[in-house]
């Protein structure tokens, strides 16, 4: 008979393995650059802007303004998405709390009640269960 030790996970957050393997400021980057995307994206569609449209607007090419839309990529600046959301009529807001008092959250799905209130796509991966954040 095999005597396997039971492993207790409890009270482990996602958060504290990311920061103790030391990935958790890289990951914390991509989701807020992954929203950032995701709300200049929906904007660029609500206004029927193409990206040749937003690279002028923003005069640069359309490289770049393909960068500033890639979710993965986050060496964009807060100038460049700030001008991208100026050109679209918007602005950005950012907000810095303290991470110590921070409530944790239960991650639930996106109901599709929701998922249509976002114009029927979902800035990640469907299905998938995530913390409800406030977007920056």
């Amino acid at each position: 008979m095999s005597s396997r030790k039971a492993i207790d996970h409890s009270g482990s957050t996602f958060d504290s393995f990311l920061e103790e393997e030391g990935l958790l400021d890289n990951a914390e980057a991509v989701a807020i650059k992954r929203v950032l995307a995701w709300h200049l994206q929906k904007a660029m569609e609500r206004e029927q802007v193409t990206k040749k449209s937003m690279a002028e607007r923003l005069r640069t090419s359309r490289t770049q303004v393909d960068r500033l839309l890639n979710p993965s990529y986050v060496g964009v600046s807060l100038e460049t998405v700030a001008k991208a959301a100026r050109a679209l009529g918007k602005r950005v807001r950012v907000e810095i709390v303290d991470a110590t008092n921070s409530p944790i959250r239960t991650p639930r799905k996106l109901s599709a009640r929701r998922l249509a209130a976002l114009g029927g796509s979902d800035p990640g991966v469907r299905g998938v269960r995530r913390r409800r954040t406030r977007p920056y």
